[in-house]
């Protein structure tokens, strides 16, 4: 018996180091977790994975037919390739309505369409929505319904695309001609041009965007970066 006993004792000897080891990596991540304070994330945690070293030079120039919001001769351009249904893109785009307005005329911004089909089912009939706004009421209409849209939709397809037409009219569109220029899928070509001028340039997730300083210097921003690092990544370009 007293052996027995010996044994019991010498093997609860034995879990104790373990038992405080699994108590102090549970007490780690509880630490973690409410102090919000976690490593940093790869980009693709962020909705975008990394482009391919060299890609960025493949982008198709920024011309008078893109969307722009602010002048195509500011010092620094953003392209941006985003998904209307993409939750990353959504935080992004108040970020990027920010950039814009912060830096009073020195930084444009060009929207072009990257609809993830593979998760997004809707996102390729909202861009081609966008792109009949634009027939309908030119540039400040695309960037008047792009607003909206982000505003109203939940991501991730929870918009009801029957309330696209509604969208046109509360941005002044006639709904009736909205309605046939969408049913007839009048610019499906421009969408897809977009995915592969994406394709091209790196993008592999949403939101990608690629900063073109005057010189035409090229860089990066792999996904739905805060404010402030869009900031530093702007400021790097305006010395250029």
């Amino acid at each position: 018996m007293e052996e027995e006993k010996e044994n019991k004792n010498e093997n609860f000897n034995m879990m104790i180091p373990g038992a405080i080891m699994v108590a102090g990596v549970i007490i780690a991540g509880a630490v973690i977790y409410s102090s919000g304070s976690i490593p940093s994330t790869p980009a693709a945690d962020r909705g975008q994975a990394a482009a391919p070293s060299g890609a960025i030079e493949n982008i198709k120039p920024v011309t008078g037919d893109d969307h722009i919001r602010g002048s195509i001769d500011a010092p620094v351009i953003i392209v941006e390739f985003s998904d209307l249904e993409c939750p990353f893109c959504k935080r992004f785009h108040a970020t990027m309505q920010q950039i814009v307005d912060s830096y009073d005329g020195q930084v444009s911004w060009v929207y072009r369409h990257l609809p993830l089909t593979s998760i997004h089912s809707k996102a390729v009939a909202e861009a081609e929505a966008t792109e009949c706004a634009a027939a309908l009421g030119g540039n400040d209409a695309f960037w008047a319904y792009i607003d909206r849209i982000f505003e109203v939709t939940p991501s991730n397809n929870g918009l009801d695309l029957d309330h696209l037409p509604q969208i046109a009219e509360s941005v002044g569109l006639d709904a009736v001609k909205f309605q046939e220029c969408f049913d007839e899928r009048r610019y499906k070509d421009a969408v897809q041009a977009d995915l592969e001028d994406a394709a091209n340039s790196g993008g592999r997730g949403t939101p990608y965007s690629i900063v073109i300083a005057a010189n035409g210097t090229k860089s990066v921003i792999p996904g739905a970066f805060p404010y402030e690092s869009v900031k530093e990544i702007v400021d790097a370009a305006l010395e250029n």
